[in-house]
C-alpha cells in the first residue's frame, strides 16, 4: 500500500501544490475544474476529523496532568472510580468472582482500564445516553485549542518552527523507550510476536482495508494538508525526492515505533501470564490503556508516563496542524476578499467552531461519538477522495500534464513507475479496497456494543458530508463551463484553468507547451 498508493499519491499532492502554490480548492480548480470538488472534499475531511482529534490530545493533556504524581493513579484498585471487578493480581484468571456475587468466571479489568472508563471518560452503556459533560475533558480541549492556535497564528511561519521540535522530540523519547523495553523481563517475546507474520492474513480483505487507511492516515494523503503545505515550497524544489525520503521515514518511524510497543506488550504479557495476542489492543485502548498498564508496572512510573504522554501530544499536535491549517488556508485562498484579510480572526472562529461541535464527545456518552467520528469522517470517504484525485489525474488531465509540471520544477519527468501507479495501480487498488470495505461492512460498534439505526445514519451522513461535495461542485461547474454541446463542456471541465498556468509562467519566467486534453 505504501508503494503504490502511499507515495505516489503522497508525490502527487504536493507536486500540484509546489506548481500552482494554491490551495487545495483553487489548485483543483485550476488544474481540472470538474474536480474542483475535490478540494472541498479535503477540507470537509480534515475538519471532520479535526473535531474529534483534537479530543485525543485533550486527553493526553489529562493524563499528563493525572501522572504528576508519587505513583500514576492507575497503578492500583481502591480508588473511588474502580469497580469490584478491578483486579492488580497478577493471574486475574483465578479472581474469585463468587466473593463478589458475581458467576463464575466473570470478566475482570485492569485498573488503567477502569481509570480510562470509570474515571476519565465516566462512559454510559451505550450512545442513546449521553449524560453530563466532564467538566476537566472540557478544559484540557480548552487548553489543546488554545495550543493549536498559538501556533497557527502567523499560519506557516509559527507552525513550521514548533514543527521543528514536535517532529523531533518523539523520537528521542522513543529511543528512550525502546531502551527501556529492551531491558524489561519478556521483552522479547513481545518483539517476535511483533515480528512474525501470519501469511494466511493476506488472504484476509480487511488486512488492505487497515494497510491503505493506515498509509491515507499516517502520510496525510487526502486531507489536502500536503497541497496546502506544498504551495509554500519554492518553486525547483526536489518534491520527488521529499516525497520518497518523507514517506519512508514515516513508515519508518512507524515501523521502529512497534518494538517500542511490543517490547512493553511482551512485559506486560508476562506479568500477567497471557499470550502477548490477547494484551494487545488497537485504537485509544492501546495508548490510554495497554500502554499505561504497562508502565504502572515499571520502576518510577510517573517518569515514563510524563514522558509517554508528553510524546503523544507532540505527535498529536503535528497532525492537527496540518488538518487545521488546510481548512483555514484553502478557504481563504479560495475566498481573499472576505476570509484572507482577517485570516487570524478566521482562525479563531475555526477553532471555537470545531471545539463547540467537539462538546458531545466530552460527555459520559462522549466516547462512542468520538468513535462515530473516528470510524466514518476519515474512513471510506478519504479512500473516496484518493480514488477520485488518482482518476482526475490518470484518466482526466493526464499523467502527461502532470509530468509536464514536474519536469519544469524539477528538470526531469517522474519515472515510469509512478506515471503507472498514477493512472492504473493507485485508483484501481483504491476502488477496490472501498469496494471490500463495503461489501464487508459489519456495522458500527464501539466495545461490542452495536449501534442504533438512528447512530449508523448519523455516521454515514458524516462520511457522504465529504464525498458529496465531488458531484455537487462537479454539476456546479458543469452548470458554468463554456460551450453549448456535452463535449465542448466536457473539454473545457477536463482542461486545465490556463491564466493559473499563465500566472505561474510569469512569476517563475518559465514557457511551456500549451495543455490540450486530445
Amino acid at each position: 500500500m505504501l508503494a503504490i498508493n502511499g507515495i505516489p499519491l503522497f508525490y502527487m499532492e504536493l507536486a500540484i501544490g509546489q506548481y500552482l502554490s494554491l490551495g487545495t480548492v483553487g489548485a483543483w480548480t485550476a488544474l481540472c475544474p470538474i474536480a474542483r470538488g475535490i478540494g472541498f472534499g479535503m477540507i470537509m475531511v480534515s475538519f471532520l476529523v479535526s473535531i474529534y482529534y483534537n479530543l485525543i490530545i485533550a486527553w493526553c493533556l489529562l493524563y499528563l496532568f493525572e501522572s504528576f504524581r508519587k505513583d500514576v493513579p492507575w497503578k492500583n484498585c481502591g480508588n473511588k472510580w474502580n469497580t469490584p471487578l478491578c483486579s492488580e493480581t497478577t493471574e486475574r484468571a483465578d479472581f474469585n468472582c463468587s466473593a463478589i456475587g458475581l458467576a463464575v468466571g466473570c470478566k475482570t479489568t485492569s485498573p488503567s482500564e477502569e481509570f480510562f472508563n470509570h474515571y476519565i471518560l465516566k462512559i454510559t452503556d451505550s450512545v442513546s445516553d449521553m449524560g453530563s459533560v466532564s467538566w476537566q475533558i472540557v478544559l484540557c480541549l480548552i487548553l489543546a485549542w488554545v495550543i493549536v492556535y498559538l501556533c497557527l497564528i502567523k499560519g506557516v511561519a509559527s507552525s513550521g518552527k514548533v514543527v521543528y521540535f514536535t517532529a523531533t522530540f518523539p523520537y528521542v523519547v522513543l529511543f528512550i523507550l525502546m531502551i527501556r523495553g529492551a531491558t524489561l523481563e519478556g521483552s522479547l517475546d513481545g518483539v517476535l510476536f511483533y515480528l512474525k507474520p501470519e501469511v494466511s492474513k493476506l488472504k484476509d480483505p480487511r488486512v488492505w482495508v487497515r494497510a491503505a487507511s493506515q498509509i491515507f492516515y499516517s502520510l496525510g494523503v487526502g486531507f489536502g494538508s500536503l497541497i496546502t503545505f506544498g504551495s509554500y515550497n519554492k518553486f525547483n524544489n526536489n518534491c520527488e525526492r521529499d516525497a520518497i525520503i518523507v514517506s519512508c521515514v514515516n513508515c519508518g518511524t512507524s515501523f521502529f515505533a512497534g518494538f517500542v510497543v511490543f517490547s512493553v506488550l511482551g512485559f506486560m504479557a508476562q506479568t500477567l501470564k497471557v499470550k502477548v495476542g490477547d494484551v494487545v489492543t488497537s485504537g485509544p485502548g492501546l495508548a490510554f490503556v495497554g500502554y499505561p498498564e504497562a508502565i504502572a508496572q515499571m520502576p518510577v512510573s510517573t517518569l515514563w508516563a510524563i514522558l509517554f504522554f508528553f510524546m503523544l501530544l507532540t505527535l498529536g499536535l503535528d497532525s492537527q496542524f496540518a488538518m487545521v491549517e488546510c481548512v483555514v488556508t484553502g478557504l481563504s485562498d479560495e475566498y481573499p476578499k472576505y476570509l484572507r484579510r482577517y485570516k487570524p480572526f478566521f482562525l479563531i472562529g475555526v477553532c471555537v467552531l470545531m471545539f463547540l461541535l467537539a462538546i458531545p464527545m466530552c460527555s459520559q456518552g462522549g466516547m462512542y461519538v468520538f468513535n462515530l467520528f473516528d470510524m466514518q469522517s476519515g474512513g471510506i470517504s478519504l479512500l473516496f477522495i484518493g480514488f477520485c484525485e488518482a482518476a482526475v489525474i490518470g484518466w482526466g488531465v493526464g499523467t502527461q500534464t502532470l509530468g509536464d509540471m514536474i519536469e519544469k520544477m524539477i528538470g526531469k519527468r517522474p519515472n515510469i513507475f509512478f506515471l503507472i501507479c498514477w493512472k492504473y495501480l493507485s485508483p484501481l487498488a483504491t476502488l477496490v479496497i472501498i469496494i471490500a470495505s463495503l461489501a464487508q461492512w459489519g456495522g458500527i460498534s464501539y466495545d461490542k456494543k452495536p449501534y442504533p439505526g438512528w447512530a449508523e445514519f448519523f455516521g454515514w451522513l458524516l462520511a457522504l458530508a465529504s464525498m458529496v461535495m465531488v458531484p455537487i461542485f462537479a454539476i456546479v461547474q458543469c452548470y458554468y463551463s463554456k460551450g453549448t454541446t456535452i463535449t465542448e463542456k466536457l473539454r473545457s471541465l477536463l482542461t486545465p484553468d490556463d491564466s493559473a498556468f499563465v500566472a505561474v509562467e510569469e512569476r517563475e519566467g518559465i514557457s511551456r507547451k500549451k495543455l490540450i486534453i486530445k
